[in-house]
């Protein structure tokens, strides 16, 4: 295969993956765009391939490395995503990150070892026969791949939330000196890097690698569960630059070209949840934001009645409105809820309410998390809205039904001094009636109360949400 067509192939498959892109921004392209996704990295795995099997010179262990590579990874990759359930993709998806840093990682020392085998070419034996430019390549991939993949395992962890190790517990990890201590860590492993960069020393590349490998805990550790959506997009944009880096050195321009759309794509929708939940972009990046959100407002852990009703009576309130605003918040998800919602609302709709669903750009483990969720249970896209759409209309509508959100709906973003202080929400809180469906009266990942649950006007509906959601579109019948 001639490097033209190579070359070729690769510029389809870019063209395909910034379709992707294009595709995977709206609900209603975003089959289309996984369409085109898939069939960019289709075309970009078979000729790399096929152009690995070439440079071995067509030799029967040069393909059955290959063929036995793309068997495990894609067998693996199908039943994951077969297994999956919607609750757990924010834990596929770390999972997924923490894969690419890794073989980022793994692809630099190969590549040290072997060089020839990479396609660089070195001037004698040894990592100081690679060329300056490419070792400066090798250092930054695995860096930042080994920055991503444990700072992905530790999201993963929090994520989860079913592990009892301290450090994937959903509440922030912090300590006295913490940000000087990542700040030390961060200049040593750069100057470790160049170090390595100008002379070559495999000692230098280790040790910048394990100290990158500890810089990535220490990044994600202080972040609490409430801002896990913006580490998410963070972690991918990591994992893209860590590809773009490898893609460098190993003069792919696939990867270069895939690896950077990742990396820049991450980053613009980092900066996007940033300004959604008001937070510094370059605290993102830098790790550490987030250790404020165990500092609970007003006493949060004081004892407070609220007034609470059935099902049918939330029921009751719901047929006697002209205007609902459904709210779906990770509770929902957890319940695997969402036709079940999807159908109370069509009851509603079939008597003549007007419902519409607000979205907050962080609601649940990762961006878009409700967005897919609804889009799994054929809600209409003209239903949903996003918060900067729907928040003009709760103050007209009649009743605005919170199903398992929390942070996104408190009102304590509005009270200077707060965690959430100054982060956008959806503003449930000025709707005529509030029906809330939660558990029970935990706080949400911010570990803040929330008052909209103790107004006059709010009605708190406990239990499992599937269960209470069944039972109002029983009651409508």
């Amino acid at each position: 295969m001639s490097m033209n067509v190579v070359t070729l192939l690769y510029l389809v498959a870019s063209v395909c993956f910034i379709q992707a892109l294009k595709g995977l921004s709206h609900p209603t392209t975003s089959i289309r765009g996984n369409l085109f996704g898939m069939v960019g990295m289709a075309i970009a795995i078979l000729t790399t391939g096929a152009l690995i099997v070439e440079i071995s010179g067509g030799k029967a262990v040069g393909m059955v490395y290959v063929l036995g590579a793309l068997l495990v990874g894609g067998t693996a990759g199908t039943l994951m995503a077969k297994r999956v359930e919607m609750t757990k993709m924010p834990e596929l998806v770390a999972f997924m990150h923490s894969m690419i840093g890794l073989a980022a990682v793994f692809i630099a020392v190969a590549a040290m070892a072997e060089p020839d085998a990479f396609g660089i070419v070195a001037q004698g034996l040894g990592t100081a026969a690679i060329p300056a430019g490419n070792r400066l390549e090798l250092f930054l991939g695995a860096a930042i791949g080994a920055i991503t993949f444990s700072g992905s395992v530790i999201a993963f962890g929090k994520l989860s939330g079913k592990y009892k190790f301290r450090l994937f517990q959903g509440a922030p990890v912090t300590f006295a000196g913490q940000h000087m201590l990542n700040l030390a860590l961060g200049v040593a492993t750069l100057a470790l890097g160049l170090v390595f960069m100008f002379t070559g020393n495999w000692t230098a590349f280790f040790a910048m690698l394990a100290l990158s490998f500890v810089l990535g805990v220490l990044i994600i550790i202080p972040i609490g569960g409430a801002d896990m959506p913006v580490v998410v997009s963070m972690l991918n944009s990591y994992s893209g630059w860590a590809a773009a880096g490898i893609g460098f050195s190993l003069n792919n321009a696939m990867l270069i070209v895939a690896g950077s759309l990742v990396g820049s794509s991450g980053a613009i929708l980092s900066y996007i949840m940033c300004k959604a939940m008001n937070r510094s972009f370059f605290n993102v990046i830098l790790g550490g934001f987030g250790g404020e959100a165990g500092a609970v407002v007003g006493g949060a852990k004081e004892q407070r009645p609220v007034k609470s009703g059935s099902a049918d009576d939330a029921a009751f309130i719901l047929g006697n409105a002209e205007t609902v605003i459904i709210v779906p918040g990770y509770g929902l998800a957890v319940a695997r809820a969402q036709h079940s919602v999807k159908e109370l609302a069509q009851k509603l709709i079939d008597r003549g309410v007007n419902v519409k669903y607000a979205i907050h750009p962080v609601a649940g483990r990762m961006p878009g998390h409700m967005n897919v969720l609804l889009a799994e249970a054929e809600v209409p896209y003209d239903q949903v809205h996003e918060m900067e759409d729907i928040n003009a209309e709760f103050g007209q509508a009649d009743v605005a039904i919170i199903l398992g959100a929390n942070d996104v709906v408190n009102p304590a973003a509005h009270v200077r001094g707060s965690a959430i202080y100054g982060m956008p929400i959806l503003e449930a809180y000025k709707a005529k009636t509030v029906i809330v469906n939660k558990r029970s009266m935990a706080a949400g990942y911010a570990g803040l109360d929330n008052e909209l649950f103790y107004m006059d006007k709010t009605m708190m509906v406990f239990g499992d949400a599937k269960k209470v959601i069944e039972d109002m579109g029983k009651a409508i019948e």
